[in-house]
């Protein structure tokens, strides 16, 4: 068993999987954690096998037939391998200045034993603050957030405690839920936390993306291991924000094919926690 499993699942991102694998091997460059990385790789016929063989050798390579969305492919990666704890990773995440980010995530983690994951601090490129952590969306939260309603001042106000604009973002503290860019989580407490049907488990499958990290913090919360957010480690999130690139509402749900799978996890979230508040 390893001390930490990294798991990165790539999608048609090679070069930001090659380069978050040079982030990862300086950062452990000096570590006597015993850690082992694996590429999950969701695109059929990709040729960055090569590259990871030969430039990567203590890589675990995971080729996939299909585009098994980013839940299923994250489960794929936490099987290969038996850890402590995984350390959930998008490809569009950098180190940038950042150093001994995995032993110091590994030490927090060893002297908290009560708590089931965490999440480092998110810029973004310019160094500004990325918002990582939120509240339980309520049911118009996403709609809100893509149409001009969001505008009005008492939906704004919605919005913005959902996004926790009155947080401290400079502090450690417990959290609802956080972005899975960038998850720490303690294996037991994935175990025990598992959806309650299809997988034991790890992340629900019945989500191809989005909301998988929002029911996954819920499941943690709900089986009584903390989420926190962790502010002394910093790490760059080039968050493309795919599925907002087409605006407005409907255009955005006609021409963007992204929009319509986060609005069928946000629908598929919201009845399975009954959380249908308006």
């Amino acid at each position: 068993m390893v001390d930490i499993a990294i798991i990165i699942v790539n999608y048609k991102t090679e070069d930001d999987v090659l380069n978050l694998l040079i982030d990862l091997r300086k950062d452990l460059a000096s570590s006597n954690l015993k850690t082992q990385v694996v590429v999950v790789d969701n695109t059929p016929g990709n040729g960055m096998w090569l590259d990871v063989k030969n430039g990567f050798p203590e890589v675990k390579y995971l080729l996939q037939d299909y585009n098994w969305g980013f839940g299923k492919a994250q489960n794929i990666g936490i099987q290969s391998v038996e850890a402590k704890y995984y350390f959930i990773l998008n490809p569009d995440i950098s180190f940038g200045e950042s150093k001994n980010v995995l032993d110091e995530l590994y030490e927090f983690m060893e002297t908290h034993s009560k708590l089931g994951l965490i999440g480092p601090k998110l810029l973004n490129l310019d160094g500004s603050l990325q918002y990582s952590c939120f509240r339980f969306p309520s049911f118009w939260i996403p709609f809100y957030r893509r149409s001009k309603a969001g505008e009005w001042r008492r939906n704004k106000k919605k919005v913005d405690k959902y996004l926790m604009k009155d947080f401290e973002h400079n502090k450690t503290q417990p959290v609802d839920w956080l972005i899975g860019s960038a998850l720490f989580i303690r294996a037991e407490a994935l175990r025990q936390a598992g959806p309650a049907y299809r997988q034991a488990g790890g992340f629900d499958e019945n989500f191809f993306m989005y909301f998988e990290d929002c029911d996954l913090c819920r499941r943690f919360w709900e089986h009584h291991w903390p989420v926190y957010y962790y502010h002394e480690v910093s790490l760059i999130h080039r968050h493309s924000k795919a599925s907002a690139k087409v605006q407005g509402f409907w255009q955005s749900m006609i021409k963007n094919p992204l929009t319509r799978t986060h609005i069928i996890s946000w629908i598929k979230y919201m009845w399975k926690w009954r959380f249908m508040k308006l």
